[in-house]
């Protein structure tokens, strides 16, 4: 469980974030939205323990993030980052590798268990076929599933995600919050206990979040403007007055999730 109090953070003198409460229960997404330079990614850097707290405190597992060495922390949190940056020589599963890093010895040498929690996070993100490629050979959607395969090897309980599906496709947009809400609510294995994994992810698309997320945390320059499930936070009142922008809110008749579109007369 990731346990977020009275967070104040920035970069220097400014303050970016201001007073944020926030808990990503087990088992649950949680879609940080709002427009561009409201503190998504800040909350997420501070949130992985990288960005010094001006105040407050983050707990990840009951731990004070902020308080531990990086490979302690490594363990706690993993990120999915915004970017995708991966050095191009590198196969799919050295890649992948590098998740075990917290836990290998002072020698570096892989386990048996090491070896096995690679393969098993390539199995779970579809990659096993593409494990001996180089990265510089993958697309986009791809190397995100990499990405998320390394973070995956972290084995940790808290997970953060900035904006896993920019630049993808809608296949690949799809295909890739499935398996994040899967890493959440995986289904349980003969005679043995899943684990579930807190989730918080930072998303543009508002329309994708619906059919993926358990709650939504509104974020409005610096500050939770709202939080709740996807039916209370998706209004047109606040996401209009928060974009900035008239939003028209419709109802799928089957599904019964909202699609938010932007209203042009």
């Amino acid at each position: 469980m990731l346990t977020i109090n009275h967070l104040s953070a920035g970069y220097g003198k400014k303050i970016i974030l201001e007073d944020i409460n926030l808990t990503v229960e087990d088992g649950s997404v949680v879609a940080l939205i709002g427009p561009n330079g409201s503190g998504k990614t800040t909350l997420l850097r501070a949130a992985s323990g990288v960005l010094p707290l001006a105040s407050g405190e983050i707990l990840a597992d009951g731990k004070p993030i902020n308080r531990l060495g990086e490979q302690e922390r490594a363990r706690l949190v993993s990120v999915v980052p915004q970017g995708r940056g991966l050095p191009p020589a590198f196969t799919v599963r050295e890649v992948v590798a590098l998740g075990r890093t917290p836990y290998l010895n002072w020698l570096g040498q892989f386990s048996d268990t090491d070896v096995a929690v690679v393969e098993n996070a390539l199995m779970q993100t579809d990659l096993g076929d593409l494990a001996e490629r180089p990265i510089a050979e993958l697309s986009g959607g791809e190397q995100q599933r990499v990405l998320l395969a390394r973070a995956l090897a972290q084995q940790t309980g808290v997970m953060l995600l900035d904006e896993p599906t920019s630049h993808l496709d809608l296949q690949f947009q799809v295909n890739l919050m499935e398996r994040v809400h899967r890493l959440a609510h995986p289904e349980p294995s003969a005679g043995e206990k899943t684990p579930q994994r807190a989730i918080l992810v930072a998303v543009h698309d508002l329309n994708l979040l619906t059919m993926f997320a358990d709650r939504v945390v509104l974020l409005v320059k610096g500050k939770i403007a709202a939080a709740g499930t996807p039916d209370e936070v998706l209004s047109e009142e606040l996401l209009s007055s928060a974009y900035n922008i008239p939003l028209h809110i419709l109802r799928d008749r089957q599904t019964g999730r909202k699609a938010i579109l932007p209203y042009i007369e």
